[in-house]
């Protein structure tokens, strides 16, 4: 039995490539945000799949017909500050009219409970699919207090994107959000005693932003 049915891992070839070289030690900053904002793009490929789509009328250079078109409201992505925004660039490649809201939480070091200092969203939210990023989902208290958020806000529609994750996670955004589906890269094999995940890739922000 599957221990986590709301988790997908996209496991095609070129995702599982690029997060090796996304792994290694020696990428360089610009590299390695090269490669995120790759990732993120086939990450929203994947995520968006079941979009609602209707039917409207169009004129090819040879005739009029009635083509798909994405229906309703359309997305919102929200990021999770700092590190969310390495994925968000890319995602918005893919859609770019998709609205977008920001949340900021940072992590208490002695504790690992996240703090809110900073949310800004799209006032009809609510009626909008919601995909929540970050690269990583490591104690998943920062994510699960970031869709809470979001639910006081009024979103019904979310799903959750990292690059990478643990059981701990998971385990941690399940009880609290068990109908929030996520996407990842990969399942690593647990947090250390720091709140990283290993084997992981480091800290994202800091390796996305160079700040370390």
């Amino acid at each position: 039995m599957n221990a986590f049915p709301n988790v997908t891992v996209v496991s095609h070839p070129l995702v599982q490539h690029k997060l090796t070289l996304l792994r290694r030690k020696e990428v360089s900053t610009a590299e390695f945000r090269r490669l995120v904002r790759e990732l993120s793009l086939l990450l929203a490929y994947e995520v968006t799949r079941d979009l609602p789509l209707e039917k409207t009328a169009i004129e090819t250079p040879l005739e009029p017909m009635q083509a798909p078109i994405l229906a309703g409201k359309k997305l919102c992505f929200v990021s999770i500050l700092r590190a969310g925004n390495g994925i968000l660039d890319g995602m918005l490649d893919l859609v770019p009219s998709a609205r977008v809201g920001h949340v900021g939480l940072y992590r208490d070091p002695e504790t690992l409970v996240p703090v809110e200092y900073y949310l800004k969203l799209p006032e009809d939210v609510g009626e909008r699919q919601v995909i929540v990023v970050d690269p990583m989902l490591a104690t998943g208290h920062s994510a699960a207090a970031a869709v809470t958020r979001l639910k006081e806000a009024g979103a019904q529609q979310i799903k959750f994107v990292c690059l990478l994750t643990v059981p701990e996670g998971l385990r941690v955004m399940q009880d609290n959000h068990p109908d929030v589906s996520i996407f990842t890269c990969a399942i690593d094999r647990q947090l250390d005693e720091h709140g990283y995940i290993r084997p992981g890739l480091g800290d994202a922000g800091d390796r996305i932003y160079g700040t370390k």
